[in-house]
């Protein structure tokens, strides 16, 4: 009978369970330990601040006289012709797509007609409504319980989060977090080490 391998003792070096197969040392960890588990490292992923709701891209060129001047009287009639209602829990940013001279005031009459119904009203497009979103809600946060830890910004996303999340983010964090690094446990790019 012919043995292809033989399995023979081997001094035992610590935390590994040794074994020899024609003459090759081969060790295997007696445990599999995930050190990303066991460490301090917090992950933060901006896509769990991504409040649900309709984002709506308002343009006021069709209120305003054959979509570029704007006469009190008419636009005043125009927007109270509105079903306002229609943007109940919405995300609304307002603009002007023709090249109009559109007074603030405008845009602050139209935002007094959205207040009682849209979540949120901005001048500019859906890129900068995302930004305003998200600088609300990480203006809110109370990131104490991040003090003195390892912190690393979930760097991919399914959703929308806008490059200025990060940013603002990244200055909210600056104050507790004792390192800020961004990606996934496995790959990360150092950005912030507390000295």
């Amino acid at each position: 009978m012919v043995r292809l391998c033989e399995v023979v003792p081997h001094p035992l070096k610590s935390g590994f369970i040794p074994f020899t197969i024609n003459r090759i040392d081969i060790f295997i960890l007696d445990e599999i330990r995930n050190r990303v588990a066991e460490s301090k490292l917090v992950t933060f992923d901006l896509e769990d601040l991504y409040p649900e709701g309709e984002r709506v891209l308002l343009d006021i060129k069709d209120w305003l006289y054959e979509g570029v001047l704007l006469r009190e009287k008419e636009f005043r009639e125009n927007l109270n012709a509105v079903d306002w209602t229609a943007f109940t829990g919405k995300y609304v940013a307002l603009h002007c797509s023709t090249e109009a001279i559109v007074p603030a005031w405008a845009f602050m009459l139209i935002a007094t007609h959205l207040a009682p119904y849209a979540k949120k009203t901005i001048t500019g497009n859906l890129e900068q409504l995302e930004s305003a979103i998200y600088q609300e809600a990480i203006a809110d946060l109370d990131l104490e319980y991040l003090r003195d830890l390892p912190v690393i910004v979930k760097g991919c996303s399914k959703k929308p989060v806008p490059q200025n999340a990060y940013l603002f983010l990244i200055k909210k964090l600056h104050t507790v977090a004792k390192t800020i690094m961004y990606g996934e446990a496995c790959s990360s790019v150092p950005l912030y080490k507390r000295r």
